[in-house]
């Protein structure tokens, strides 16, 4: 199975469960939980690989009873005990680098709850689920489905960042989707407006590469996406590049975030700016009211 069919099979799958996930919890901030379980039993597995690099007990102690968090990040993440213990070999230094930040991160639930209390302010109607720490395969830093948001702690190399990264993931909870078989306009505006609004809700955005890039090349950028965004080729925009030039990864965020925060600065009520982001039919109508795009489309 190709890379594209699975990340359209993922993409099918979040659309379905999101729009469940958002009648599922509570809108009080208070009543979200922060677990970190995973985490503990992750490197008790770990240590009896240290004992021994030819036992893989990946699969009975820590996967098997692993919570919801576990379960939400195993399918085209952590995908098997023996895939996660083939990346343990490989990458045991880079482990053992990170343990003493996997081992904080309930610190940061504070700055994490006062994210969840912005955005109650800005959108009335956001649900709030739990969020679980998991450790998973160095392959993806969070993602959410109808029962929480899952962060990948091992990829949290500064920990002062994960307020920011749960914002994003719980933008994306909040987010309904127009189809189920998106454009690249559409799944960069996804991924740019949850930047967008996760900045605002939790002070930083943690792109930096993407965005730097991004303002220094704006206008080839510009041009090369219009011809594009009406496809369903990532490539060279999200989730990996070609090559075929110097741009960093995920660039669909970059001008996903500007044309939001130009949109978003045109209505006069923030709060429903914030509901139309979240709530978006027609993401063409969507940019043509935001103007980010207007010279480039001539």
């Amino acid at each position: 199975m190709t890379k594209k069919i699975l990340l359209m099979i993922l993409l099918l799958a979040i659309s379905v469960t999101r729009i469940f996930a958002q009648k599922k919890f509570s809108d009080n901030p208070d009543s979200a939980m922060f677990v970190t379980k995973d985490i503990d039993n992750f490197w008790i597995a770990f240590a009896d690989f240290e004992r021994d690099s030819t036992i893989n007990n990946f699969g009975s102690k820590y996967l098997a009873i692993g919570t919801e968090g576990i379960k939400g990040f195993t399918p085209y993440r952590i995908q098997s005990a023996q895939h996660l213990f083939s990346v343990v070999k490989q990458r045991k230094i880079d482990y053992e680098k990170v343990k003493a930040n996997t081992l904080r991160v309930k610190e940061k639930e504070k700055q994490c709850r006062s994210t969840f209390y912005a955005l109650k302010y800005l959108y009335p109607q956001a649900k709030f689920p739990p969020v679980y720490f998991v450790i998973g395969a160095y392959n993806s830093g969070g993602t959410s489905n109808s029962n929480g948001l899952f962060i990948g702690a091992e990829m949290q190399t500064n920990i002062d960042n994960i307020p920011y990264i749960v914002a994003h993931e719980l933008i994306h909870f909040q987010q309904t989707f127009a189809n189920n078989r998106p454009t690249l306009l559409q799944q960069s505006i996804m991924e740019g407006s949850a930047d967008f609004i996760g900045e605002l809700i939790s002070g930083t955005n943690t792109n930096l590469p993407a965005n730097k890039y991004g303002n220094e090349h704006k206008e080839e950028l510009c041009k090369e996406f219009v011809e594009k965004m009406n496809g369903n080729n990532f490539t060279d925009w999200l989730y990996g590049t070609s090559k075929k030039d110097d741009r960093p990864n995920d660039l669909g965020y970059w001008i996903g975030y500007q044309i939001t925060a130009q949109y978003y600065a045109h209505v006069n009520d923030k709060r429903q700016a914030i509901f139309e982001i979240l709530n978006i039919k027609d993401y063409n109508e969507f940019l043509k009211k935001s103007g980010y795009l207007d010279e480039y489309m001539k």
